[in-house]
């Protein structure tokens, strides 16, 4: 079974908290557009500090966003 990517990751996590892109995006203290482009896997590999902002609003570690089982 192929891994899933950052973008599904974070839209399953955002989801199953019951937040919306902008929720997200305002918890973690970036911009809306970033979390859309995120979430449909056409960033790929976004900054150590934006990895952190979305790990502390979406309330897991920062290694679950890259590694699906952790």
């Amino acid at each position: 079974m192929p891994s899933k990517d950052l973008g599904e990751i974070v839209r399953e996590l955002r989801e199953a908290r019951g937040l919306t892109q902008a929720q997200l995006a305002e918890r973690a203290q970036i911009a809306l557009s970033y979390v859309t482009v995120i979430q449909a896997g056409q960033q790929g590999n976004p900054s150590r500090q934006i990895l952190q902002r979305l790990a502390r609003a979406l309330d897991v570690p920062a290694k679950r966003l890259l590694e699906p089982d952790a």
